[in-house]
């Protein structure tokens, strides 16, 4: 695995955790970075930044991810998919330094490591809707 894609499924699992928990923020990042081992500060950080990033606009994200994915009632996409999705969502629109196409095919190469058979495509189709309708994040 790229180390970049390493240090996206880093945050991956600390987000995962977080929808699922009520354990501080704080304290899943650092248990999250330590067993990720990414051997990198400029990659700790990274993960540290998405996590930091999409943790307070899940709400947001999650009203941009329904609106385009429809026959799928946020409740219902699976938390490693929906955290998938905020993931590319966050780097292409809000930090804005990963290229859509690299987060989206990012997204995809998580989502064949940890999310279900039919993911890769439904993250793909969900992530391109998004584009195609040039969505902005409204914070």
């Amino acid at each position: 695995m790229k180390p970049r894609t390493k240090a996206r499924a880093v945050a991956l699992q600390a987000l995962y955790e977080l929808d699922l928990t009520d354990h501080p923020m704080g304290e899943v990042i650092t248990i999250c970075l330590r067993a990720g081992k990414l051997d990198d500060e400029k990659l700790d950080n990274f993960s540290r930044e998405i996590v930091v990033g999409v943790q307070p606009i899940k709400t947001q994200l999650d009203n941009l991810i329904a609106k385009h994915a429809p026959d799928w009632p946020i409740d219902q996409i699976s938390v490693i998919d929906r955290n998938i999705i905020r993931i590319a969502m966050w780097e292409f629109s809000v930090s804005k330094e990963t290229p859509v196409k690299v987060a989206i095919n990012e997204a995809v190469e998580l989502a064949k490591k940890f999310g279900s058979d039919s993911s890769p495509r439904f993250i793909n189709g969900v992530l391109g809707s998004i584009v195609e309708s040039n969505s902005e994040i409204i914070l």
